[in-house]
C-alpha cells in the first residue's frame, strides 16, 4: 500500500496509478484529481483501489478494470470500515444467501455485482466512487468517467489494413507493458504466443532503458512427463529469444512434474476471501508464484486476456444477423467454421443463436444431453445438484438472467470485452497471496487501449482462417521466433485436471459427504454432486460442466473453512 498526504488530504492506494514504478507519484495524481468536491474527472489508468480522505469527505474507489478488490461495511446508513478483504469485514454467522446463487450461475459473478458473501458488506464496483462523510454517513455511489474500452463501430472495408492494425496493436501493447513494469518484473512464459509476446516486449523495453532499467525474471513451469512435456521445446525457444534481447533476464524455471489439480484443495479453496471456482488450479500457480516472491519480484505480467481480445471477435456474426445482413453472416460463418475446424451449424449456434436466447438454448441443450448429471450443463442453467427450493428462494433464475445479460448484453460483440476483463480480475486466490508475495498480477492484453485497438477492427482485418490472432502475430513478427509465431494450438492443461481427479476424486466426494456447514445440505443435493464428481473422473462432461462442478466444490470447501474459523 502507498500512502501520501498533501494540503488537500490523504490517499491510501493499493496497486499503482499511471506507472507501476512510480507509485507515490501516481497516488498523488489520484489525490489531486478528485480533490474538488463534486469533481468527477476520468479516473487515471492503472490497477488500484484507493481510500481518499479529504477535510469534508472520504472517497472509496477502484479503477475501471477493477484489478484490486475493495469492500466496505455499512450498518444503519453509515460506513463503518473499508478493506480489500470482505472476510475481515463480515461475519461467518451473517451470510447473504443471494450471493451464492449469483456465484453459482457462471464465471463472472464476483467482480461486477455489489453482493458479497457477508450481510452488510458491499463491493465497490469497477470505476465507481463511493462518497462518505467524515462521520461515516453514506452520501452516494456514482460511476465516474472511465476510459472507453471498446472502439468505434466496425469500419468500412476500405479502412485499416492488417499492417496498420498490427502497428497500432504493437504500440498499444508496448505502452501497456511499459506502464506495468516494476523494479523487478516477472513475466509468465509458457512457450505460447501470448505470454511470450508480453515477455519479449518487456525485454525490449528493458534493453532500451538507460540508468537503472530494473530486472526481468522469466517465470515458467516445466513438465518432463505427460502431455505438457511437449511444450518444453517451445518454452526453451521462447526463453532463448527473450534473453537474446535482454541477456540479464533471469530464467526461473520451476519443476512442476509433481503438481496436479486439486492438490490440497481444501486449503487453497478455503483460504480465499471469497469462493473461487479456479481454486483447483491453485497448486500449479502457487508453486510458480512462491518462487517469484522468494526472488523479490514486485510485479508479475501475464498473457491473460489475449484469447478474446487479440483474436477476431466471433460475435460479429450476431451483429450481422441482428442487422439483417444474413448473406454476409452466412459467408463469414462458413469461413469461421472452415478456419476453426467446426461445423457451420455449431458456429451459428454458438455465436448467433445462443447470444440471442442464452437461457432457452441452454435448456434445450440440457434436455438433449440428458442421462448424466453433467450432460448438457452449460454456463447459466441450474446444475442438477443445486436444490430447486434453494434456487427459488434466493433468486437463482434472476441471477442467471443477470449473468447472461452481462456476458452477452444487447451487443455481444462488445460485451465480449467486458466479460474478458472481469474473468481476470480480481483473482481471489492471487489477491489473497498478494500481501505475502509482494506483487500483483497484471494483464497487458486487458489494458483499455489494447482492447480499444482490437475492438475497432473489421472482421476482414482481424480474422484469417486457420491463423488465430492474426493481427497479434503480424504485430510481433520481428520478435517472435518462427516456430512460436506459426503454431496455432497449445497443449491444454487437461492432463493436470484428469490427473487431479484421479488422485483426489475420493477426497472430493468425502469432502462433500462429510461437510458440516449447514448451508451445504440446504443448498446442494450432496449425492448428486458426488455423482457429478464421479462422472468428471471418468471423463464425462465438457469444459462448461466441469467449470460448474469446480465452482460448487470450491464453495463447499470455502464454507467448511468458514465453519472452522
Amino acid at each position: 500500500m502507498t500512502t501520501v498526504s498533501s494540503p488537500a488530504g490523504t490517499a491510501a492506494v493499493v496497486g499503482w496509478v499511471g506507472s507501476a514504478r512510480d507509485r507515490e507519484r501516481g497516488a498523488r495524481r489520484l489525490l489531486d484529481a478528485l480533490g474538488r468536491p463534486g469533481a468527477a474527472p476520468p479516473l487515471p489508468p492503472g490497477d488500484y483501489a484507493a481510500v481518499l480522505v479529504y477535510g469534508d469527505r472520504v472517497l472509496l474507489l477502484r479503477d475501471g478494470q477493477a484489478r484490486v478488490p475493495l469492500f466496505f461495511s455499512e450498518y444503519g446508513g453509515r460506513v463503518t470500515a473499508a478493506s480489500t478483504s470482505a472476510g475481515s469485514l463480515g461475519s461467518a454467522t451473517g451470510l447473504d444467501l443471494r450471493y451464492f446463487c449469483r456465484y453459482l450461475t457462471g464465471n463472472l459473478a464476483q467482480p461486477h455485482t455489489d453482493l458479497t458473501p457477508f450481510t452488510g458488506v458491499h463491493r465497490v464496483l469497477g470505476g465507481e466512487v463511493v462518497e462518505v462523510s467524515r462521520t461515516g454517513r453514506m452520501r452516494g455511489r456514482t460511476p465516474t468517467c472511465v476510459r472507453r474500452v471498446t472502439g468505434p463501430p466496425e469500419r468500412a472495408a476500405d479502412g485499416p489494413t492488417r499492417v496498420r492494425a498490427a502497428r497500432e496493436l504493437r504500440l498499444a501493447l508496448e505502452n501497456a507493458v511499459r506502464s506495468r513494469m516494476g523494479t523487478m518484473t516477472a513475466c509468465h512464459v509458457s512457450g505460447g504466443t501470448d505470454s511470450t509476446s508480453v515477455a519479449l516486449l518487456a525485454a525490449r523495453l528493458l534493453a532500451g532503458e538507460r540508468g537503472d532499467p530494473g530486472e526481468l525474471v522469466l517465470l515458467a513451469g516445466r513438465f518432463t512427463h505427460g502431455e505438457l512435456a511437449s511444450e518444453r521445446p517451445y518454452l526453451n525457444l521462447a526463453v532463448a529469444r527473450i534473453r537474446s534481447l535482454a541477456p540479464s533476464a533471469r530464467p526461473l524455471i520451476v519443476d512442476t512434474d509433481g503438481v496436479a489439480d486439486f492438490d490440497d484443495f481444501e486449503h487453497h479453496a478455503g483460504d480465499a476471501d471469497e469462493p473461487h471456482r479456479h481454486a483447483f488450479r491453485a497448486p500449479f500457480w502457487s508453486r510458480l508464484h512462491t518462487a517469484a516472491a522468494e526472488l523479490g519480484c514486485d510485479t508479475l505480467l501475464t498473457g491473460c486476456g489475449a484469447d478474446p481480445v487479440a483474436d477476431a471477435n466471433p460475435y460479429v456474426l450476431h451483429r450481422l444477423a441482428r442487422t439483417g445482413r444474413l448473406r454476409q453472416m452466412t459467408r463469414q460463418a462458413r469461413s469461421w467454421a472452415a478456419g476453426s475446424g467446426r461445423g457451420l451449424r455449431d458456429v451459428v449456434h454458438a455465436y448467433v443463436v445462443q447470444p440471442a436466447l442464452p437461457l432457452a438454448t441452454e435448456r434445450a441443450t440440457a434436455l438433449a444431453g440428458g442421462g448424466t448429471v453433467l450432460g448438457g450443463l452449460g454456463a447459466f442453467n441450474r446444475p442438477g445438484w443445486l436444490r430447486p427450493g434453494f434456487a427459488r428462494a434466493h433468486g437463482y433464475r434472476e441471477a442467471g438472467i443477470a449473468e447472461s445479460r452481462f456476458v452477452f448484453g444487447g451487443r455481444p460483440e462488445q460485451s465480449l470485452y467486458a466479460a474478458a476483463n472481469y474473468s481476470a480480475a480480481p483473482d481471489p486466490l492471487s489477491w489473497q497471496r498478494a500481501a505475502r508475495d509482494g506483487f500483483l498480477l497484471s494483464h497487458p492484453f486487458l489494458d483499455p487501449d489494447v482492447i480499444a485497438t482490437m475492438s475497432g477492427l473489421p472482421a476482414s482485418v482481424a480474422f484469417e482462417p486457420g491463423r488465430p490472432k492474426a493481427v497479434l502475430r503480424a504485430a510481433m513478427a520481428d520478435l517472435l521466433p518462427a516456430p512460436l509465431a506459426d503454431r496455432t494450438v497449445k497443449v491444454p492443461f487437461d492432463d493436470l485436471y484428469a490427473r487431479g481427479l484421479r488422485a483426489h476424486g475420493d477426497e472430493l466426494i468425502t469432502l462433500c459427504r462429510s461437510a458440516r456447514h449447514p448451508l451445504v445440505p440446504e443448498m446442494f443435493d450432496v449425492e448428486t454432486l458426488c455423482r457429478a464428481v464421479a462422472e468428471a473422473r471418468l471423463g464425462t462432461g465438457d469444459a462448461y460442466s466441469w467449470d460448474r462442478l469446480n465452482g460448487s466444490l470450491a464453495l463447499v470447501a470455502w464454507l467448511e473453512r468458514l465453519s472452522a474459523s
